[in-house]
């Protein structure tokens, strides 16, 4: 009956959280220009031409975009999540047949000087129609009907980015799918059985890749599997090879862990405070691979160049972020909310934990972008809009 306090009446931003965003942006513009700038080739171009112009004016498209969001209650917008999802669908399809192909993958759709990538902007649709479709009664959820609906939900984009194939953006919809099917109160048990079939079918495929003959192996894209055959360390020579095989297995061996190696001498040539910005010898002479530097290995570069310190700062930042995204969804005052922010929060975990843990070897490489630091206009884009949907929840909470 009473009119709430005006404090609580004018909705306010989480400013730490956007600090922690300025942050990473910063350190991204600067890093991605001492990965391109250290070639001769990079330095002579126009100004709107170098890389860190790109990636500044993704910021800045992705800041109005994210603000743009912040103007409409998440529950006005999630009201066409359905039709942001089935419009991904068909994108996704699209990109099979007439995206443009690179190294052997189809996931781009090309529109001349910009790539549109669909697999990141479904994570987000995905996002929001899983979240719309579990903010139902409690007692429905109950239902294995339900259950169901919501793992197909799951699996359709999960199957069409993994024939494309992106195996890495594939597996990042089964921990989002299964967090925020836990927080919406679906029961454990279907939960444990899902996951339980999970682990048996990764158990099944490293077993596949790891130790059965060629003739039985399961159909993988050779890429992937070389990029298992070097995160376990096994030889790329099948046993019962002849000398001339051996050697030639063993040269693509080399060749397919390069990067990984390089990688990780990066992050350990960094020291305690690094060898300074633009001064990477890694980095700079090219050891680590340019056309990787500055997108699925820039925090390498971050790490050669800035050392333990520079490390920290950027892994400080991102609990900066992920500790207040935790802490909207804890204040959500609805179940909608909750489970908006509950899905953008394990969307950032897990390409924060993927991409930095491929870069020091505890992942497989994947090609995962690092949110806001990885070189890329869709993936800068999808991140921003990701913290909007995050600061949506925290601006509307007093209005449910």
């Amino acid at each position: 009956m009473f009119a709430p306090p005006l404090n609580e009446r004018q909705p306010r931003l989480d400013w730490p959280m956007l600090a922690g965003l300025a942050g990473l942006m910063v350190i991204g513009a600067l890093f991605i220009a001492s990965a391109t700038l250290v070639t001769e080739a990079d330095r002579p171009l126009a100004l709107w031409q170098h890389a860190w112009f790109k990636q500044a004016a993704s910021y800045g498209l992705g800041i109005v975009v994210a603000a743009l969001l912040c103007l409409l209650p998440y529950h006005t917008l999630v009201r066409w999540s359905l039709v942001a999802y089935w419009l991904m669908i068909l994108l996704l399809l699209a990109v099979l047949v007439v995206g443009a192909s690179r190294f052997g993958a189809r996931r781009w759709i090309d529109f001349g000087p910009v790539q549109f990538q669909p697999s990141e902007f479904a994570k987000l649709a995905f996002i929001l129609a899983l979240a719309h479709y579990l903010s139902r009664p409690p007692e429905e959820l109950r239902s294995p009907i339900v259950f169901l609906k919501a793992l197909g939900l799951t699996v359709l984009p999960f199957v069409l980015i993994l024939v494309e194939p992106d195996l890495g953006s594939a597996l990042v919809f089964l921990p989002i799918g299964l967090g925020m099917m836990y927080v919406a109160g679906v029961p454990t048990r279907y939960l444990w059985r899902l996951v339980g079939g999970m682990g048996c079918v990764v158990g099944l495929l490293l077993v596949d890749v790891l130790f059965a003959p060629p003739k039985w192996q399961f159909k993988l894209e050779p890429y992937q599997r070389r990029r298992l055959l070097v995160y376990f360390g096994k030889e790329f020579s099948p046993a019962g090879a002849t000398e001339a095989e051996r050697q030639r297995a063993l040269k693509e061996q080399r060749d397919a862990s390069y990067n990984v190696e390089q990688a990780l001498i990066s992050v350990g040539s960094g020291g305690l405070t690094g060898k300074g910005w633009r001064q990477g010898t890694q980095n700079a002479l090219g050891y680590l691979p340019r056309a990787v530097a500055r997108n699925d290995f820039i925090f390498s570069v971050i790490a050669e160049e800035s050392g333990f310190v520079g490390s920290v700062l950027v892994l400080g930042l991102y609990t900066v972020v992920l500790v207040r995204g935790i802490g909207i969804a804890g204040k959500a005052r609805d179940r909608l909310g909750r489970l908006v922010a509950t899905g953008v929060i394990i969307l950032w975990f897990a390409h924060v934990f993927i991409n930095i843990g491929m870069n020091i070897r505890l992942m497989p490489v994947t090609g995962i972008p690092l949110p806001l630091l990885s070189y890329g206009g869709t993936s800068v884009l999808c991140s921003l809009i990701a913290a909007g949907l995050l600061q949506n929840v925290h601006v509307f909470r007093h209005h449910y």
